[in-house]
């Protein structure tokens, strides 16, 4: 194995639900474990080395909410210096949208699954905050071509 001279960040993905329902939800998960925990976050986690990053995307929403989705759209790269406590971080956040609120739970490392009102969502760990602006301007644009 190579070893590279120079350190190299942890990549990461994350995904957006938001509901086309007459009053948006958008679909949070409760961190389990540090750091965060027990605070309000984007579904989400660390790329597999054999995966694509919206694969990753997809797949760490399922595994943390149940959900199956298989649209999505790139809603940014975000790379700001400590981001995540744990060390350099970069992650592509992704929106995926569905007609409406559907079951989920909290699985593996998220401790449970909730739908907010897109006006009157908690306090979010990381920089989700900064995510979920873009993600919700890109949903606005969305909807208005609809």
């Amino acid at each position: 194995m190579y070893t590279y001279e120079y350190p190299r960040p942890s990549v990461t993905a994350d995904c957006v639900v938001i509901t086309r329902e007459e009053t948006p939800r958008v679909l949070l998960i409760e961190r389990g474990n540090p750091p965060f925990e027990g605070c309000w976050a984007l579904p989400g986690g660390f790329m597999e080395m054999d995966e694509a990053i919206e694969e990753c995307a997809v797949r760490e929403l399922e595994e943390e909410t149940g959900l199956k989705v298989s649209d999505t759209t790139l809603i940014g790269v975000y790379s700001k210096l400590g981001r995540d406590p744990r060390g350099r971080t970069v992650t592509a956040a992704y929106l995926a949208i569905i007609d409406k609120a559907v079951a989920a739970t909290g699985q593996d490392d998220a401790r449970r699954a909730q739908w907010f009102p897109i006006d009157a969502l908690p306090s979010l760990a990381f920089d989700h905050a900064d995510i979920m602006s873009d993600a919700v301007e890109k949903y606005l644009d969305w909807r208005s071509k609809e």
